[in-house]
């Protein structure tokens, strides 16, 4: 079977593309892959670095405001349709997968066009734009949220829930682990801060702002700042003293282990994109969630939204947080009876065999055609 997943952009596409691209080769190891994704966007290092092949497009989005960077899009998409067109071609795959991101829509409009089967997988509870364009002419649409009737045709929508990295399952079972990969205490409460990706300005900020508030909370605190806010974070923690008060803080500009990271944390502070709120929900923890007010259709605060409404989690309104995040996060640290509650809660919401089942839709699909 030839395989191609095209998408990308952040974390939150990259990871549930490489969770499906590993179940599919774990039920059929033959299996060759290509990723096709945007030049100069991340997965351009992730998806090599997870073992895999990938292709670059010169494609990029519309900014939302004015801009003279719009006036290249045009050029760059005709580019784009005529690249995709080409690896398609050479590749020769059995079905392409879209998982969102500037590269999927070029990539699957040129597969659907020339006979291939395509997929999609949505990972949030509002669609994309490239996704709701290319809903007509896919197989099937694996989706994470319940009600997606809305944006796309219900005959062709499969509730899976969105793929997880497969080492963050079971990962409360890493605790001991955890602590002593980050040298953590073991009798301390542990605030994990977590903006995405490519880090998260106002959550940054307010961790920033209210560090000794955390340290006489005596909290510890795993923080991931992104690149742009790290050497800012690692010059505020330094001079913070390492006392018996104070307890430890451990700074990084991105986490490659967020099993481990998960493992011992008490409480999350963490913005709402739907790889977030997935692995939050597979790991069981309490969290506090920020929705980034600079995404389309504010879909992140639709996410958290889904949490909230199950008391699966707090929010904190982006423009609140400097006041409000720290304080919510250190009175969650302070209740266990709220955190078990919450905890409880969003396990619950859990569907951490999402991967899988994709992987098996796909590969029945095939295998019926054939």
């Amino acid at each position: 079977m030839k395989v191609i997943i095209s998408g990308g952009g952040t974390g939150g596409h990259i990871f549930p593309a490489l969770a499906i691209a590993n179940a599919i080769k774990e039920l059929l190891p033959e299996t060759e892959f290509l990723f096709v994704g945007a030049e100069d966007r991340m997965e351009m290092q992730k998806v090599p670095q997870a073992g895999y092949n990938i292709v670059g497009l010169p494609i990029a989005g519309i900014q939302r405001s004015l801009s003279l960077k719009n006036l290249s899009f045009p050029f760059k998409l005709v580019n784009s349709l005529i690249k995709a067109r080409k690896v398609v071609k050479d590749f020769a795959p059995d079905v392409v997968i879209g998982v969102g991101g500037y590269a999927s829509g070029p990539t699957l409009w040129m597969a659907s066009s020339m006979g291939i089967s395509t997929f999609l997988q949505e990972q949030n509870s509002y669609a994309g734009l490239t996704n709701k364009l290319l809903a007509k002419s896919v197989k099937k649409i694996f989706v994470a949220y319940e009600g997606m009737e809305a944006y796309f045709p219900a005959k062709k929508i499969m509730l899976t829930g969105n793929p997880v990295r497969k080492e963050i399952i079971g990962c409360e079972l890493l605790r001991l682990p955890g602590l002593f990969e980050f040298k953590l205490s073991a009798e301390r409460k542990t605030l994990l801060v977590i903006g995405g990706s490519l880090g998260a300005r106002t959550i940054n900020e307010s961790i920033a702002a209210n560090l000794d508030k955390i340290k006489e909370a005596g909290y510890q605190l795993i923080w991931q700042t992104g690149k742009s806010f790290f050497p800012k974070a690692q010059e505020l923690c330094a001079a913070k003293p390492q006392s018996n008060g104070w307890g430890d803080i451990k700074v990084f500009e991105f986490i490659g282990n967020m099993n481990l990271a998960y493992a011992c944390a008490d409480v999350v502070i963490s913005r709402a994109g739907a790889l977030s709120i997935t692995e939050l929900c597979t790991a069981g923890k309490p969290s506090v969630l920020v929705p980034s007010p600079n995404v389309s259709e504010d879909h992140q605060t639709k996410n958290a939204m889904a949490l909230v409404r199950k008391d699966a989690a707090l929010i904190v309104a982006d423009k609140d947080a400097k006041e409000k995040l720290v304080d919510a996060a250190i009175a969650l640290l302070a209740d266990n009876e709220r955190q078990t509650q919450i905890s409880n809660n969003i396990s619950a919401m859990a569907l951490p065999n999402a991967a899988t089942t994709i992987a098996k839709e796909i590969i029945d699909f095939i295998n019926n055609k054939k």
